[in-house]
């Protein structure tokens, strides 16, 4: 199938999970597609599937049934070695709990996706990351040195280093009091625009949601 124009397809996602009720539906025949170089946002009230999609989408779990397509390549018909690799050549994260490594440097944390993948010039890319978002001065701080703004700073530097085609962002500010926050997302935006990035935003936040070309709104597992 050709993907055209489009970073990401999803074709009638379907997730299901058994419990002690039964089998739940976690997300339900969910079709849609994302434009190269676009934004999106999903959003959806807590418990509607949208970390689940987020985690289908990435190639992080497996759907019920359904097919996704991240650039061209099919992560549905790959086993895990291989969506490993479409991730580590294509996806960026930035989470809401930074997921930072405590042990490592600001520096270091941008560099170790260049260094996983084998990419030469690890330190000089970490260090113009850092740059970008405003961090030069805190290269050789570790996480637990850095306020939760800082952080994210250094999550979104360690998202873009590799330039990846598409960035997943799952609930970005969660974390941030108002004002960091939105300079966070303004960073994320611009970055996204410099990089030519396709960016998929999960958000509670509908003035966030509302600055992306589509919003992708989820309700008990559906699109609405």
């Amino acid at each position: 199938m050709s993907t055209g124009n489009y970073v990401l397809r999803a074709e009638r996602l379907t997730k299901k999970v058994s419990s002690p009720e039964g089998e739940l539906t976690i997300l339900d025949d969910v079709t849609f597609d994302v434009a190269r170089g676009s934004t999106a946002a999903i959003v959806g009230p807590s418990g509607a599937g949208k970390s689940t999609l987020l985690a289908l989408l990435a190639g992080l779990d497996e759907p019920t049934s359904g097919k996704v397509w991240l650039n061209g390549a099919e992560l549905t018909a790959l086993d895990e070695d291989g969506r490993a690799g479409v991730r580590s050549r294509e996806v960026g994260f930035v989470f809401q709990a930074f997921h930072l490594l405590p042990s490592l440097t600001a520096i270091e944390n941008v560099m170790l996706p260049l260094e996983l993948s084998g990419a030469p010039n690890a330190a000089a890319r970490a260090r113009e990351a850092l740059t970008r978002v405003g961090l030069e001065q805190r290269l050789r701080h570790y996480p637990k040195q850095l306020s939760g703004g800082e952080k994210q700073r250094v999550a979104i530097a360690r998202a873009f280093v590799a330039g990846p085609s598409l960035l997943f962002a799952d609930e970005p500010t969660g974390n941030l009091d108002n004002k960091t926050g939105a300079r966070i997302l303004n960073l994320l935006f611009e970055l996204n625009a410099a990089a030519g990035t396709t960016l998929v935003l999960v958000t509670h936040d509908l003035d966030a949601a509302r600055r992306c070309n589509r919003l992708l709104e989820l309700e008990g597992g559906r699109l609405v």
